[in-house]
């Protein structure tokens, strides 16, 4: 990303902060003309001294007036300039945070935004993403405390005061300004280096966080399987190659470091020796040697600091390509604003798949020719082994992902002209792994209605089977959430599906993790609440599947047959299969015989 495309893209969200821009300016001049006092008043001084010892009578007077005029002059100048790099930090902080802010504020909008596609692709998982956001933000909005607190006054400070060298004697402002093009030059070859080191940081740094977020999710896999000196190994594998990578970096920077450092002292010599010839010459002043070398090392002083800035400069044009790639990704954005989509104020909930395939971002086909129907105060059930893309036609029924080739109806419309909110309004959904948010239990469970009242609450988790077990806890509702057990977590969700009461269901193995006792419990209260609705299921469990008015059979990716459970099992094939095995792995023979014996 160039320079001017940064500013480009970080302008709308800096031009609501106008006024400390200008503010910034305001003060950026004043310091560049405080930087030149110093230089003034040392020549004036070195001269005046040096015209009173050329006296045969210089009286105390002279000397204190001169001495005491120096001391105010410069103690004046270090205050006002204090006051104003004060204001200059004061003004940009507040700029860094509050930008720092509003791009946090809309990258969340953004990323909340997009479809369930964009997160699926490798790039971004949530390491990755998490660490691009973090370091996006904080390399951009570093970028600009720079620009006004570091960048903007050393340049001003240093054309001021190379316009006062060329304005004293031209060939002395030519000296300083040779320096520039040869200090532009290796500074150009640097970032030229620099560029693809700098891009690998980024790739090992994502890479690296995203690995650790991995290792601590899966902390007790880890330890089950005796995994610790294997993800050791992994880590300090990425480990070693970022460090390798920074230490690249860093090497190459220290090598055209040292080149800038020669280029300035060059630049130190070649004013003292023009100056000295021109002091000898009586053409200048004596005062003349201190003014153009502390005028050069104002103009130099980007030549000494602008390395730190321009590193830190660069990295964040590096992570400003994948930040704003990321914000600005208008191809994985959902459709919620148009006007034309529909959000009717009845639904009879008629889902119908036309030979659809589907295909995930990352390249796996999940779903071949698939059509099926969901009607309306019905139970559908999808059964198949794993990985028959039973999940991924749930998904594109509620309307995570768009189908690659063919339609989606509801309601004879097809599902890309309603709105995806609405439609996901309407839907509750209870999966096989839900996830609980930080926070408490009533917290958890009013997710599935923010208006609801704790009455509503309470009576959702009873219907979930969950009320009992949670007045048994210390804290009661106000219990962490992620502190329950994987069946309560369960409960919970199904929980939110009660308070939600949506007029369409989708459940992919809601029982999953609970107990022989509490799946019966949940089974009648998902009866109970699938009266009137459309109600799609996907399930290992028997009398689950054995209740649905149709059955669609999957296996790898395609619809192999469809019915009822008895023409189904009568028909024999994989569905009998699966029964069978149900049957034989529950032991129904001697379990049937210990209940009715």
């Amino acid at each position: 990303m160039s320079t001017l495309g940064l500013i480009k893209k970080l302008w709308p969200f800096v031009q609501k902060y106008r006024q400390s821009l200008v503010g910034a300016f305001v003060l950026t001049a004043l310091g560049a003309l405080l930087a030149q006092v110093t230089p003034l008043v040392m020549e004036y001084t070195v001269n005046t001294v040096q015209n009173i010892l050329n006296q045969q009578n210089q009286t105390t007077e002279q000397i204190t007036w001169i001495v005491g005029g120096l001391v105010v002059v410069l103690f004046a100048k270090e205050i006002i300039n204090l006051l104003v790099q004060l204001g200059q930090k004061f003004l940009s902080d507040r700029l860094r945070f509050r930008l720092a802010a509003d791009l946090h504020n809309y990258t969340i909008r953004r990323m909340v935004s997009y479809h369930l596609s964009f997160f699926a692709l490798s790039q971004n998982q949530i390491g990755k993403l998490e660490k691009r956001i973090d370091k996006g933000i904080e390399s951009l909005t570093k970028t600009v405390k720079n620009i006004f607190v570091d960048i903007v006054p050393m340049f001003a400070n240093a054309l001021l005061a190379l316009l006062l060298m060329y304005k004293k004697n031209v060939w002395v402002g030519v000296c300083a300004t040779i320096i520039m093009p040869l200090y532009a030059l290796i500074s150009r070859e640097q970032s030229k280096r620099q560029k693809q080191v700098r891009r690998n940081i980024q790739q090992f740094r994502e890479e690296k966080a995203n690995t650790l977020f991995s290792l601590i999710e899966s902390i007790f896999v880890v330890k089950s399987f005796v995994r610790e000196d294997y993800e050791s190994e992994r880590q300090w594998s990425l480990t070693q190659k970022l460090s390798d990578s920074e230490v690249k970096h860093h090497r190459t920077n220290y090598l055209f470091d040292g080149l800038k450092s020669i280029a300035e002292q060059l630049g130190v010599v070649m004013v003292f020796v023009v100056t000295i010839y021109f002091v000898l010459n009586q053409q200048m002043t004596i005062g003349a040697i201190l003014l153009h070398l502390m005028l050069f090392n104002n103009v130099s002083a980007p030549v000494r600091h602008l390395h730190r800035i321009y590193d830190e400069y660069s990295e964040a044009l590096t992570y400003a390509e994948g930040f704003f790639d990321m914000i600005e990704n208008n191809s994985y954005l959902e459709n919620t604003s148009k006007k034309d989509l529909k959000m009717p104020d009845t639904l009879k909930g008629v889902f119908e798949m036309k030979s659809v395939d589907f295909v995930y971002p990352n390249g796996k086909k999940a779903l071949k020719n698939v059509s099926l129907r969901l009607e309306p105060n019905k139970t559908t059930a999808i059964v198949g082994l794993s990985g028959a893309g039973k999940s991924s036609a749930m998904n594109l029924l509620a309307g995570f992902y768009s189908p690659s080739e063919g339609d989606i109806l509801l309601d004879n419309e097809s599902l890309h002209q309603y709105n995806p909110q609405w439609i996901r309004k309407n839907v509750g959904l209870v999966m096989q792994k839900n996830h609980i948010f930080s926070g408490t239990v009533e917290e958890n469970i009013r997710y599935g209605n923010l208006e609801a009242s704790f009455e509503e609450i309470v009576e959702a988790a009873k219907k979930a089977s969950l009320h009992d077990q949670i007045l048994q806890m210390p804290k009661e509702y106000q219990t962490e959430a992620r502190a329950l057990s994987g069946g309560q977590q369960q409960r919970i969700a199904i929980a939110r599906l009660f308070l939600k009461n949506p007029p369409i269901i989708f459940l992919d193995e809601p029982t999953a993790s609970l107990d022989a006792i509490t799946t019966e419990q949940i089974k009648d209260s998902i009866d109970a609440i699938k009266k009137d609705r459309t109600v799609l299921i996907i399930s290992h469990n028997i009398s689950q599947i054995m209740d649905a008015d149709k059955i669609y059979v999957m296996q790898e990716g395609e619809v192999i047959g469809s019915g009822t459970h008895e023409t189904l099992y009568a028909a024999g094939g994989l569905y009998r299969e699966i029964i069978d095995s149900n049957a034989r792995t529950l032991n129904i023979g001697r379990l049937a015989a210990t209940v009715l014996g």
